[in-house]
């Protein structure tokens, strides 16, 4: 084999290893991708959740859309159906993911993961930008997974200078 050849050989060996052993950054949400239902509530009163998260574009992000249909009740005399969809990127400057949410009343909120438990089961988001909200509002999601195919959410809201407290919580079933 010609040198120049057997470097190359040796070249594309070293990288094609390298490749094989790079950790998988997205391996902590890979849980999430697929199709969900659930049930949950808080201050929008009880509604019933359909969520997905799928990865897109060569997975280097991941999708997620929510539908949250709230019946009517005494805390929504007409029903409601509120609507979201959002990205999750990761930011390899920052090494950290970033997470986008558009809201159909207009919000835009973007979160950066600011936590995963040692087990891999608490995921924790707090907000970096609140579009369309005063100055001083934060927000932060929990995601809690009790199993492979369950998991609750927890949507935290802080008014300037308070603590945070809980707007809404939803568990979330698999669909097969």
């Amino acid at each position: 084999m010609k040198p120049l050849l057997l470097a190359g050989a040796i070249l594309f060996t070293v990288v094609a290893a390298t490749a094989q052993n790079k950790p998988d950054v997205w391996q902590p949400l890979r849980a999430f991708v697929g199709e969900w239902k659930g049930a949950g509530g808080g201050e929008p009163g009880r509604g019933e959740y359909n969520r997905s998260y799928r990865a897109i574009f060569n997975a280097k992000f991941i999708e997620v859309r929510n539908q949250t249909v709230y019946p009517k009740q005494p805390e929504i005399t007409k029903g409601e159906t509120h609507e979201d969809v959002g990205y999750i990127s990761y930011d390899k400057v920052r090494k950290v993911f970033v997470f986008r949410q558009f809201h159909s009343e207009g919000f835009v909120n973007q979160y950066r993961l600011e936590s995963i438990s040692p087990d891999g089961k608490t995921i924790v988001f707090v907000s970096e930008a609140l579009e369309n909200l005063p100055a001083g509002f934060r927000a932060r999601e929990t995601y809690r997974i009790s199993g492979l195919n369950e998991f609750t959410e927890t949507f935290e809201i802080a008014e300037p200078d308070r603590e945070f407290a809980v707007y809404s919580s939803v568990t979330l079933k698999r669909m097969p």
